[in-house]
């Protein structure tokens, strides 16, 4: 399969229709999915009608957009208008259909997407495995034995079996460049409040983010820039007026300064990861160290706020139906609630210091480079792993690298590194607020360098 931007080329000159190409694509979805398990729902009689309006439209000399004919999944915390809105969660499937379709697909469909289908995920998004209880596990496409990492599993695992060319996913602690790490596809978290979460289902509203999944920086760039704008049903969306990434991408990164994150990022990781961050920094000819002080507080104080928000909004559910939540998520809700609430504030005081503090490292800094999981996939089950010597458990530590810089809320983009012989591994480019910009040019040099490229299988 091409990439996004190439399949809506090819349907906007009529090399193919798009009828062709969701044809194409279902068809590969009911090949291939039964043993992936990315997606709860395929909405196929929907994606044939979008895609025969879009053939009319080209046919009559109309412009239907930047990714005109181009199919898309989405995480299945996105509200689809007609499909009840799972978040990964038994409990929701006896709400009623979403009456309208979230923001952030509205704005993909009105740039000519053609929406395939939701995806599987962690139950509420607290995880980061996507070994769904109630809807089952999604299976890393590069050994089906494996992880595809969460929450955003279904969504990391669909692009990088070539189920479709992007999807989009939501990202608390990790859960959009965890996965995309350990699928080998490029996986981007905007700064907090950059794109619209009207019509998402949240997990923890302070540190929700959304964003998407693609095989190329092209394409991240495309659907960031559609994504864009701001959004009065979103109380946290930014007023900014879009700055839009696409035109501003060259192989110029001469007055980029980029660094490699130190102590606390050079550690708790197995050499293949450390190693990876190290081919990036080589490529970049970059060998300069900082550190983001007081990163681990960063991460533990983001254990606090996440269980203490995510608990709040399910406390109605815990008391009345506890038997029908995943029995892990239940026990992390419930440790939440009964999180003293001046941790809480105190979490959030420091929230405020770490932020000031981050800001200054990034006066001296554009660009930092750190890895985004300290091991590739796990097995499906597997309960710990070794790190330094020493047993840990799998499930909380795949968030080491990604929950300090969540926190507060960075533009951070998992680019995707190949090993001969080993499973894909992700390397985070971090940025101060709204320099997107940044990150992705400084990933379309690593590109054209070869350095890193989606493993699509």
């Amino acid at each position: 399969m091409k990439d996004a931007v190439s399949i809506a080329t090819a349907i906007r000159s009529g090399e193919v229709s798009a009828v062709e190409v969701t044809q194409a694509t279902l068809a590969r979805i009911s090949e291939r999915d039964r043993q992936l398990n990315c997606f709860t729902t395929i909405t196929a009689e929907a994606a044939l009608t979008d895609a025969a309006r879009i053939d009319r439209e080209i046919a009559q000399g109309d412009q239907p957009g930047s990714l005109a004919g181009v199919p898309f999944a989405v995480k299945n915390l996105f509200d689809i208008a007609g499909l009840t809105t799972l978040a990964g969660a038994k409990i929701n499937a006896e709400n009623p259909p979403a009456i309208q379709d979230a923001t952030a697909v509205a704005k993909l469909k009105q740039a000519g997407a053609i929406l395939v289908g939701g995806l599987n995920m962690d139950e509420y998004a607290y995880g980061f495995v996507t070994e769904n209880f109630h809807y089952g596990a999604t299976h890393n496409p590069h050994d089906l034995q494996r992880v595809a990492g969460g929450s955003s599993g279904g969504s990391a695992a669909a692009v990088a079996a070539g189920l479709v060319p992007f999807t989009l996913g939501s990202d608390t602690n990790g859960s959009i460049r965890v996965p995309a790490a350990l699928c080998g596809v490029f996986g981007l978290k905007p700064t907090y409040g950059r794109l619209s979460r009207a019509g998402v289902a949240l997990f923890s509203s302070s540190l929700d983010h959304i964003g998407p999944f693609a095989r190329s920086v092209r394409d991240i760039a495309t659907i960031f820039d559609v994504l864009q704008g701001e959004d009065d049903s979103d109380p946290v969306c930014s007023k900014r007026p879009p700055e839009l990434v696409l035109p501003q991408l060259n192989h110029d990164i001469s007055n980029i300064r980029i660094a490699i994150a130190g102590d606390y990022f050079a550690t708790s990781a197995n050499l293949e990861a450390l190693a990876a961050v190290q081919q990036v920094a080589a490529a970049l000819d970059v060998d300069e160290y900082v550190t983001i002080p007081e990163a681990h507080r960063a991460r533990a104080a983001a254990f606090v706020i996440t269980a203490c928000e995510g608990a709040n909004l399910h406390l109605e559910k815990l008391r009345s139906r506890p038997q029908d939540f995943d029995p892990a998520t239940r026990d992390r809700f419930l440790a939440g609630a009964l999180i003293p609430s001046h941790w809480y504030v105190q979490a959030q005081r420091f929230r405020r210091w770490y932020s000031d503090h981050i800001h200054e490292v990034f006066q001296n800094v554009d660009v930092i480079l750190a890895p985004t999981t300290p091991i590739s996939a796990p097995l499906i089950n597997q309960q710990t792993m070794i790190l330094e010597g020493e047993e840990i458990l799998v499930r909380p530590h795949l968030g080491l690298f990604t929950q300090p810089l969540s926190f507060i809320g960075l533009p951070v983009l998992s680019v995707p590194i190949q090993h001969s012989n080993t499973l894909p591994l992700g390397v985070q480019l971090i940025a101060a607020p709204y320099n997107e910009a940044l990150i992705l040019q400084v990933a379309t040099v690593l590109e054209a360098k070869g350095i890193v490229t989606a493993a699509i299988v």
